[in-house]
């Protein structure tokens, strides 16, 4: 038998990934654009609809004010997403809700102040504003940290290695929004997995006009099934003497959004009255910001990725931070309830449709603005169940993660020290905040319970986050674990061209600004 040779059984590191059928700056025709970027509209209404969902009620919020908060905050997301595909990272990267805020954003609706309001329209109006004043003022840590270009210097002390753990925990971090959810209603849940796996992955050499539909529009033509078979189900009675928790996870017609919602609203700022500022809330606000910041920077890298570009230059990275945080601000200053990150759902969706088109993202901008507006529509596809979207993010999680893996080939998995900073980056930052979840739900409240409020919120937001956890290990161990001698094993000969604009010919193609804004903002 002859021996195999080395190059048979290893494959050489690339700096994009191949096999995309259109990458960030190429465009495919303008039917399949628009229906693309409808697409990933539909992608985005998951988060969209859950947190105001969740938040509005506990609060003293009607289901009118669910509706206009969730119109709100798609109307903010489209703005947001257009401003980072233009200016900011111009990745084609959706700027969506994020879970992040959830802990601040609880602690302000317990506040005291707020609780002891009898009347629950004044009290979720009070409470909105007070969330309204934190997220304005928080979001000035990432617009100085952005456009000051600090980010971009705190980013030079990343590595392959240690952007591994942080990247792949962007995905699988998120383990929670998948099949715990998909197991409130297996009966739509499970089929939407398994047709949308057949469609994108088994069937995806499928062709009509020398188009791979299936593939392309898997998530479009599996949603349009399942939600006729969960329409069914519903007009059927099938549900009429199930528990009530099915009920809400399974009906089509239990999230009473298409009832409330008006046929035409614009959203503007300060609709609910001028936001009311205390520096408590501020400062708890303050960390979901960080880690807001963290899960994007990883994010950012893995679109980067998908999109079959170069990684983000450190001076682009911090470009597009400081855009988000103006879109926080936009956030505070609409009433969105939450405030911007990366949609990791619809970076996933890159990869699954192997379309990494900024165009397609820019429209999918539009359809969130324009359905914001409409309300009736935009309320019609926002009734598709939860479960439905956790069955999809079990794949688009996933496929952010292995991204995050991907990054392994740059470094030396055969030295201990990258196998014991990856391996431990990787555990604590699913265990930390695994152990922070369940003493809240065992105790109803975190680990950090002291008589400072802003202290407990910061602490108990900034270990909730796997990403955020993950980048505080690896990146102290990476640069503190002999460092000097390791430059190779981590990856640094690889990364380092990437550090600068003009350290690799691809970065002007990829990141440079529109409108020949290049010469008034000389990348560095």
């Amino acid at each position: 038998m002859a021996a195999v040779k080395p190059e048979e059984i290893s494959h050489p590191p690339m700096d994009q990934l191949q096999g995309l059928e259109y990458c960030i700056d190429s465009n495919p025709s303008w039917a399949e654009t628009i229906a693309l970027g409808f697409q990933h509209y539909i992608l985005a209404l998951g988060t969209a609809v859950m947190i105001p969902s969740f938040l509005v009620p506990v609060m003293g919020g009607s289901d009118d004010d669910k509706v206009r908060v969730v119109q709100t905050l798609l109307f903010v997301e489209g703005i947001n997403t257009l401003l980072q595909t233009l200016f900011g990272t111009r990745l084609p990267t959706v700027i969506g809700g994020s879970y992040a805020f959830m802990v601040p954003v609880i602690s302000i609706i317990h506040d005291p102040s707020f609780a002891m309001i009898e009347d629950p329209h004044l009290r979720f109006l009070s409470t909105m504003r007070a969330v309204q004043g934190a997220l304005i003022v928080a979001s000035s840590i990432q617009i100085i940290l952005g456009f000051s270009q600090i980010w971009a210097i705190c980013s030079r002390f990343f590595s392959p290695l240690g952007m591994v753990p942080v990247i792949a925990l962007v995905g699988f971090g998120l383990f929670d929004r998948g099949f715990l959810v998909v197991g409130t209603c297996v009966e739509i849940g499970i089929p939407m997995l398994i047709l949308f796996i057949a469609f994108s992955q088994y069937l995806k050499n499928f062709q009509i006009r020398q188009v791979p539909i299936l593939e392309r529009f898997a998530l479009l033509i599996a949603t349009t099934v399942i939600w006729a078979y969960a329409h069914l189900l519903t007009a059927s009675g099938a549900y009429k003497h199930r528990p009530d928790l099915t009920q809400r996870s399974c009906r089509t017609d239990r999230a009473n959004l298409i009832s409330s919602a008006p046929w035409i609203k614009i959203p503007y700022p300060l609709e609910w009255g001028a936001p009311t500022f205390d520096a408590g809330h501020a400062f708890g606000m303050m960390a979901a910001v960080l880690v807001s910041l963290v899960e994007s920077t990883g994010a950012y890298k893995a679109a980067s990725r998908l999109a079959s570009a170069t990684p983000p230059p450190a001076h682009v990275l911090s470009r597009g931070i400081g855009w988000q945080g103006i879109g926080i601000l936009l956030n505070g200053l609409f009433g969105t309830l939450t405030g911007s990150t990366v949609s990791v759902e619809n970076v996933g969706l890159l990869g699954s449709n192997r379309i990494g088109s900024r165009r397609v993202i820019q429209v999918s901008a539009g359809f969130m603005i324009f359905f914001s507006m409409l309300g009736k529509f935009g309320a019609l596809f926002a009734s598709i169940p939860f479960p439905m979207f956790a069955a999809v993010y079990c794949v688009l999680f996933g496929i952010v993660a292995s991204v995050g893996l991907s990054f392994l080939q740059f470094t030396n998995m055969n030295s201990m020290r990258n196998l014991f900073i990856c391996g431990v980056a990787l555990f604590l930052g699913l265990s930390i905040p695994e152990y922070f979840r369940e003493y809240t739900i065992r105790a109803l409240h975190g680990p950090a319970h002291t008589n400072a409020g802003w202290f407990n919120d910061f602490l108990n937001t900034i270990f909730f986050s796997p990403p955020t956890v993950a980048l505080i290990v690896a990146v102290f161990l990476d640069n503190t674990l002999d460092y000097k001698d390791s430059a190779k094993d981590r990856g640094m000969p690889w990364w380092a061209k990437f550090r600068t604009f003009k350290g690799d010919g691809r970065n002007e193609e990829f990141y440079t600004l529109p409108f020949n804004l290049n010469r008034f903002f000389p990348p560095s």
